[in-house]
């Protein structure tokens, strides 16, 4: 880095201006232990307003009285300012009151406080072999050559298959103490730096949104263009690099398949003989994981919903400034109505423009009834089997209910093509129909706009039907939990 980037860094960065602050072990103790260890996305703020009141009587009973002088409330406003950066405060949709939320800054300062502390083990081998593995997937995941890739994946299946004998003849070596808390260690420092990303993701896609936000309050061009700049930097957000990798591991975390895995493996570590290094909350990481990543996924669906009012806040106002120019001719054509000016010249092509509106086109014109003879009309006959007619398709949605709680005792969601492939469908496309208006009290039903699904079944006449349609994931509710 160079000395003015540092500069710069020093001056302008939240994070630094946090770890030079006088009261530096108090916000970085509590905001530290209360939004990064315990992973507070959203604290409304008279309760957060308790728990920092708290806080300072048991700190000025301890350090002295005036060690801490102001108020809670006084404090928060002081890390909520735009000089400190330290808080977000917000209101959230249908609630009057403020909200507060840590910013990225406070993460990294935490951070780089938790890494002055002195290490009694530092695993180096996890991390080498980290290494390894990241550089073979960039080598041969970037491969284009066939014959390359293939010689790659004959070499892994001798490993592999070699690997399989000496396990086979009982010839394999179990790690020890020393490389499961190194493998432990790596783990965890991955797993939690994983987490303080979201809220780092989640700033940035407000930060691409204040600068869309900006630039159609500067737009001086057409409305077209405004609207193809608008998709685009729209598109521009989810389809980022950033984007895109949060898409792939919100899909990756949300498969019912690797929550399974996930959940299994983790159990499995912390049942190890790891002593007193195991991280208790790393054995539901996972499920942080998913509420950090729910909320940022929440983030972009709000700042939509916020933009595209705002661009209707933007065309009411070009409406009436349009309506202010015609008022403005009027009166000004009013003024002028009965002054007589010689000197005033002005040649027009008509009195009046011509429109033609679409308007002006016929209306629908109701066909004359034709007059109807029944004098000579016949009995018909019918030769067919009546029967048919009385042959109506009824499901009935409590075995289908039934089928998905039974799923939902296994994982807390499973989507709708895995509860089909466990229970198939007898009844055609009115069952499936059935299975997206399930309403009952222990699940939820989520339609995943982002992702495409396929759901399949065989009809009487043996024939294989598909449908393909937004990915469906049934969600284990409170009350089912309990």
């Amino acid at each position: 880095m160079q000395h003015e980037e540092i500069a710069a860094l020093r001056a302008g960065s939240p994070a630094w201006r946090l770890l030079r602050a006088d009261n530096a072990p108090l916000i970085l103790s509590f905001l530290g232990r209360l939004f990064v260890d315990d992973n507070v996305r959203d604290m409304a703020a008279t309760q957060l307003v308790g728990l920092l009141d708290d806080e300072l009587f048991a700190l000025n009973e301890r350090l002295g009285e005036g060690a801490y002088p102001k108020s809670a409330k006084a404090y928060l406003d002081d890390w909520s300012s735009p000089e400190s950066g330290w808080l977000r405060k917000f209101y959230p949709p249908g609630s009057d009151e403020p909200h507060y939320d840590a910013t990225p800054a406070v993460e990294k300062a935490v951070a780089w406080v938790y890494a002055l502390r002195d290490r009694t083990f530092v695993g180096t081998e996890s991390r080498l072999n980290t290494v390894f593995e990241l550089l073979r997937q960039l080598v041969f995941g970037s491969e284009t050559d066939a014959g390359a890739r293939l010689d790659d994946l004959h070499r892994r299946r001798r490993e592999i298959d070699r690997e399989i004998d000496a396990v086979a003849a009982g010839e394999f070596a179990v790690l020890d103490p020393a490389a499961r808390r190194d493998r432990y260690q790596q783990l965890a420092e991955t797993a939690r730096t994983l987490l303080s990303d979201f809220r780092e993701v989640e700033a940035n896609f407000r930060r691409l949104d204040r600068e869309l936000r900006e630039r159609i309050a500067t737009w001086d061009g057409s409305r077209g263009q405004l609207l193809d700049e608008v998709v685009g930097n729209r598109s521009h957000i989810t389809e980022s690099d950033q984007g895109r990798s949060f898409q792939a591991f919100y899909d990756l975390l949300l498969s019912p398949v690797r929550q399974r895995e996930l959940t299994g493996m983790l159990d499995r570590v912390h049942q190890l003989d790891l002593a007193d290094h195991a991280d208790p909350r790393l054995r539901y990481i996972h499920h942080d994981w998913l509420d950090a990543s729910e909320r940022a996924q929440s983030t972009v669906r709000q700042l939509s919903e916020q933009l595209r009012r705002f661009l209707d806040d933007q065309v009411w106002l070009e409406n009436r400034r349009v309506m202010e120019l015609l008022r403005s001719i009027e009166s000004r054509a009013l003024a002028l109505r009965d002054t007589v000016r010689s000197d005033f010249v002005h040649e027009i092509d008509a009195c009046a423009p011509t429109i033609r509106l679409p308007v002006e086109r016929p209306l629908y014109t109701k066909t004359p009834s034709a007059a109807v003879d029944s004098s000579t009309v016949e009995e018909g006959r019918f030769d067919g089997d009546s029967a048919a007619l009385f042959e109506q398709t009824y499901v009935d949605p409590a075995p289908l209910i039934r089928s998905v709680r039974k799923a939902l005792q296994r994982c807390a969601q499973i989507e709708l093509s895995e509860v089909v492939a466990e229970n198939p469908i007898t009844q055609g496309l009115s069952e499936l129909v059935t299975y997206l208006s399930l309403d009952d009290e222990g699940f939820a039903t989520v339609f995943d706009e982002t992702g495409r699904a396929s759901v399949s079944w065989t009809d009487d006449r043996g024939v294989v039907r598909t449908a393909r349609l937004p990915r469906v994931i049934y969600a284990r509710t409170a009350a089912e939990s309990r």
